[in-house]
């Protein structure tokens, strides 16, 4: 009788004997949750803790709206726009919907964060993803929003706009040429190689567009939060003298500041501000900040890699970081 009362019910086995030492397990359940959050609490009032919240809820805050529409946008795109459209607005050949799908770009306003759903939408709905690549490098990059804020920031200075449209375009157009003669479907996601997308004949067009902004906006939202941690990350843990090293020199500025703007992953409509308050650089150091980050940057990245793939975003984004420096450098030592 006394070993039954020492049996109890432990999970789905009935008549299971409690652990050994279950009392120290009872008092380690009861203690070590509140120092965890007792010591959380004292660390997290350090002042590079509060730093590194404030910039992860900037970028996350900063990119939401704009990660809101494109998911709206690619919602709308897969549950009301007729496939056709796609079919009659870009030329058959691929080599010639590349340059029209980039400079398309143009329409979108918006960052990084949203082009990365409607290229995706682009591609279920038909269109050769080199064609929806260029897209996806090119509407963050070239849009009036963006082209509009360069303005602003570098006020008298209309060749520093130029160049970024110019190289920015350019590395879209250059990229989904690349990709069209070196690209694999295997590098691409399996369900994204079989997705079936568009209309359904005798569904409701507003519950795929509901069904399919929900599906993409939590599915891209978090992997925008884990960029955004990488890039609070960075800017806590890398000291202000390292970016007064690298200002002398031309070149290493040039790399430097390309790097930059990957670990810093601002939005697109604010990266222009930073790069004007970057004086100690180049001018075409700073085109280079500009161009990149819209293109490759951590938030990017990780939202690539969550929609398209690991294996399409490693190679995709090393490819495109490499063509976008070669862009800036050649246009911006030419305009600027």
């Amino acid at each position: 009788m006394a070993a039954d009362r020492d049996r109890q019910v432990v999970g789905d086995e009935p008549g299971a004997p409690l652990p050994r030492y279950w009392p120290l397990l009872l008092v380690a359940s009861a203690v070590v949750p509140g120092v965890l959050l007792f010591a959380a609490g004292r660390w997290g009032d350090a002042p590079a803790v509060q730093a590194w919240r404030t910039v992860c809820l900037a970028v996350t805050v900063q990119a939401t709206p704009f990660l809101l529409l494109g998911t709206a946008l690619s919602g709308a795109i897969n549950a009301f726009v007729p496939e056709r459209v796609f079919t009659r607005f870009l030329p058959r050949r691929p080599v010639l919907a590349v340059p029209v799908a980039g400079v398309a770009g143009v329409v979108l306003p918006g960052c990084e964060c949203a082009s990365v759903p409607v290229a995706n939408s682009l591609i279920g709905r038909g269109v050769a993803p080199s064609a929806a690549f260029a897209f996806l490098l090119s509407a963050p990059a070239i849009n009036p929003v963006v082209l509009t804020a360069t303005a602003i920031a570098f006020p008298g200075q209309p060749l520093m706009v130029l160049a970024r449209l110019l190289a920015s375009l350019v590395t879209a157009v250059v990229m989904g040429w690349l990709w069209l003669r070196f690209g694999r479907a295997e590098w691409l996601r399996p369900d994204l190689r079989q997705r079936h997308t568009g209309h359904r004949h005798g569904h409701s067009r507003w519950n795929e567009f509901r069904l399919g902004f929900q599906h993409d906006f939590l599915h891209a939202g978090g992997f925008l939060v884990l960029g955004a941690m990488a890039a609070a990350t960075f800017n806590v843990t890398v000291p202000r003298s390292v970016l007064d090293t690298f200002a002398g020199s031309p070149w290493l500025s040039v790399l430097f500041l390309a790097g930059l703007a990957v670990l810093l992953a601002v939005c697109s409509e604010a990266d222009a501000f930073l790069a004007a308050s970057l004086t100690g650089f180049p001018a075409v150091a700073r085109l280079a900040f500009m161009v990149v980050g819209p293109m490759v940057d951590l938030k990017l990245i990780a939202l690539q890699a969550g929609t398209f793939g690991r294996a399409f975003a490693v190679r995709f984004c090393a490819a495109t970081t490499v063509v976008a420096v070669a862009c800036s450098a050649l246009i911006g030592g030419t305009l600027l």
